[in-house]
């Protein structure tokens, strides 16, 4: 029997999911259910003067308007409880459009609507910050008074080596500023839930997330119930990327169905999924760096603030990513690190795939390309005088996991798009890899310059990244293998809480059971979606779930089997709490510590064509090297990369989430533009490489974040060398690209 392992087996769910067989949360009804709207704020910053819910209660088919009083425990939040579950009272606090006011529940969901027009409200409007700059500056307004007297919500620092030395001893140094941007996930289907009061007392809430079991604590802790009376389910997830880690409708549902004692469903619009859920962060950044003439780096000094908006989210976790990723994949000596994520008026920032590395390396990869064109040095040259490799000191002064192979990847990549290796070093000539040889061919727009106003150009940029939580966060993973038979194994029974977000994580899971019992794999069934049915197994997220199921999954399996060949009571039963090892956090002044896991790598060329007059870029051709460790599906494993490189392409160039004065102008996706099959590029060249992890399942390590974090600089770096022009503000737009229209001339 052929090793399940390794093999791209299609995946068991997909005919469900392209029959339209696989239910979604919105999918769910019961009899004699409710139906739930909510009640959004008018304002993003605002003190609620009146509340008045009786002439929505006396509209027809209400039954119940619930409110800041009906919540036992009203507060929540992942990482920092400072949220309201709702602010509907007298005296209640809007911070940022995302608060949710009142919950409107009714026979209908038309007459839940028409009776959220009904509640008498009024506010009083408070002074907001809605950038950075305002939320830093002295007399600032503070959005969260109760928390101190700054909007800092947390301040990273990095201190090793000498700097100013070292800048003494620099032969040149390269100062810019660089800025990023928001960026709405766009899943497939907006939130959506269904709770109930179970016969046996629980409350059931089918719904869409990526933790099962924190979903379930933060639930209990809002209701002031013990844990072991919530009951989540996840049935298909439409897509997550980090949208679903916090909280939507789940608390709310929960609510709902316990007071009023029947089912409550709720369906939110597109318009509500974008004001309603957490953005990428934007960042605004200063970087300094000194090197040799040589290309060696010898000093990094970064500052970097971001974004969090009104609510804290995961943003202080997405900090500590940034904090390492804002000085590449590289090994300097000397380097001086001030990250701070502050509190805005701003819809809240939170988990987006990359978590923080993509608006790190943005700032790392194009200052490494900066200093190549100042030195007049190969961009892939200079990068290899200056990565890390096994044994090196990070800046946290820490020794790096071993398993570090970013100078593979870089070089496979630069290969790939036509670098070749010379007296000189590393050289890519100016006729390697035309696009003239595309398979599909190149798009017309009605716009379109003539073919002497396009230009060309290609770029390289590479990136690492944590796999699993960090920074002293107790990470583990459980799992459960119960195997039925006489003779032989002829059923196997995989319990595992991790969230299929569309990435293929239960075909994993079953893959590797089957690959340890020998079982095809249609005899390996998995429990993934209850936690009843289940123990903790952490979240879909931090390119955790492979490294960390898979191990788990291949402990208890393990068990299992060796049970089953003791010949111990049948079925053979085996439970594994996987526990890596442990990260610590930051030394709060130097930021010493030993931060994470262990880490992907990729690296990522982009050929580009410029349209001088109308500014707007296509990719033509993009490389992406991966370093999985293990494919352990490849077709997947590919799939993970065409979609983190259409999704960055999206940031890169087009996703512009707009808000003024705290609201929200990009608010449906007409005016959110996402990429089309016509706005990725002509070709995406996934390129896998299989050098295993040491602490990696089989020698596997997660990368479904790591294909999205090197696309903007490269595009960048490409877009340079067709122009000639540097940019260091994304999204690169065509406005942006044109800047006034000053290519218009000559």
């Amino acid at each position: 029997m052929p090793r399940s392992v390794g093999s791209s087996l299609p995946r068991f769910d997909a005919r469900a999911k392209v029959s339209g067989q696989l239910r979604y949360p919105g999918d769910f009804d019961l009899p004699g259910q409710l139906h739930a709207k909510i009640l959004w704020p008018a304002h993003p910053h605002a003190r609620i003067t009146r509340f008045d819910i009786g002439p929505a209660l006396a509209a027809p088919g209400v039954v119940a308007v619930l409110a800041a009083a009906d919540v036992p425990v009203n507060e929540y939040g992942l990482n920092v409880r400072d949220q309201e579950v709702l602010v509907g009272r007298v005296g209640g606090i809007v911070r940022c459009l995302l608060d949710q006011v009142a919950v409107v529940v009714a026979e209908t969901e038309a007459q839940a609507e028409a009776a959220l027009a009904l509640i008498d409200i009024a506010y009083e409007i408070l002074p907001g910050v809605y950038s950075i700059a305002a939320a830093l500056a002295p007399d600032a307004p503070l959005v969260h008074p109760e928390r101190g007297d700054s909007n800092v919500l947390l301040h990273y620092k990095i201190r090793h080596g000498d700097v100013e030395a070292a800048f003494a001893q620099a032969d040149i140094i390269i100062e810019h500023d660089y800025s990023s941007h928001p960026q709405e996930h766009a899943y497939l289907q907006p939130e959506a839930g269904l709770a109930s009061l179970r016969g046996d007392g629980k409350i059931e809430v089918i719904v869409a997330g990526q933790w099962l079991h924190e979903d379930r604590h933060q639930i209990a802790h809002a209701l002031g119930l013990p844990v072991e009376q919530i009951v989540v389910r996840y049935p298909g997830i439409g897509g997550a990327f980090g949208g679903r880690e916090d909280m939507s409708v789940q608390i709310v549902l929960a609510l709902a169905a316990w007071k009023l004692g029947r089912p409550v469903k709720m369906q939110w619009s597109r318009g509500e999924s974008i004001r309603g859920h957490h953005k990428r962060h934007a960042a605004v950044a200063h970087a300094k760096w000194g090197a040799t003439k040589d290309g060696r780096v010898l000093a990094m000094q970064v500052d970097v603030s971001t974004d969090a908006g009104a609510y804290a989210y995961t943003s202080t976790k997405v900090l500590g990513n940034l904090t390492l990723a804002c000085l590449g994949p590289y090994e300097v000596a000397n380097v001086r690190v001030d990250t701070r994520t502050v509190y805005t008026n701003n819809l809240a920032a939170g988990a987006f795939r990359g978590f923080g590395g993509p608006q790190g390396h943005w700032i790392a990869e194009m200052q490494m390309n900066r200093l190549a064109a100042a030195l007049e040095m190969d961009p892939v040259e200079v990068r290899l005088r200056n990565l890390l490799r096994e044994g090196s000191i990070l800046a946290t002064g820490s020794v790096i996991p071993s398993g570090v192979t970013i100078d593979q990847v870089l070089q496979t990549c630069a290969q790939a798009a036509g670098w070749v290796q010379g007296p000189r070093g590393w050289q890519r000539p100016p006729q390697a890899a035309p696009a003239d040889d595309l398979p599909s061919p190149h798009r017309a727009y009605s716009l379109d310059a003539a073919p002497a106003r396009r230009a060309r150009g290609v770029g390289i940029a590479c990136c690492f990244k944590n796999v699993g939580f960090s920074l002293g966060y107790v990470d583990e993973c459980w799992a459960g293998v119960e195997l039925y038979g006489d003779g032989s194994i002829e059923r196997a029974v995989v319990r595992h809480a991790g969230a299929e977000v569309g990435q293929g994580a239960h075909q994993i899971m079953r893959q590797i059971a089957a690959d340890v019992l020998r079982l095809p794999l249609e005899q390996v069934e998995l429990i993934a979606e209850d936690t009843d049915a289940t123990r903790n197994s952490g979240s879909a997220s931090a390119s955790r779930m492979t490294f960390m199921a898979g191990n788990a999954i291949l402990g208890a399996a393990q068990q299992a089997l060796q049970k089953w060949q003791n010949e111990e009571d049948r079925p053979c039963v085996a439970e594994y709490r996987y526990l890596p090892r442990p990260t610590t956090p930051y030394d709060h002044d130097t930021g010493a510590g030993d931060p994470n896991i262990t880490y992907g790598y990729c690296a990522q060329a982009a050929e580009v064509e410029v349209d001088l007059d109308s500014g707007r870029i296509q990719v033509l051709r993009l490389w992406s090297v991966n370093d999985v460790g293990r494919a352990l599906n490849p077709q997947l494993v590919a799939a993970q990369i065409e979609g983190a490189v259409a999704q960055s392409v999206g940031w890169t160039l087009q996703e512009d989430f707009k808000q003024a004065q705290g609201s929200v102008l990009t608010d449906q996706l007409s005016t959110y533009l996402i990429p089309t099959v016509l706005d990725t590029p002509l070709e995406i060249i996934p390129i896998i490489l299989e050098l295993p992890d040491p602490q990696g399942p089989l020698g596997a390590r997660g990368m479904a974040e790591m294909p999205f974090i090197p696309t903007a600089p490269a595009i960048a770096a490409a877009v340079h060398a067709a122009t000639g022009r540097w940019f260091h503000a994304l999204p690169l737009t065509p406005e942006r690209v044109v800047g006034g229209g000053r290519w218009l001339v000559g």
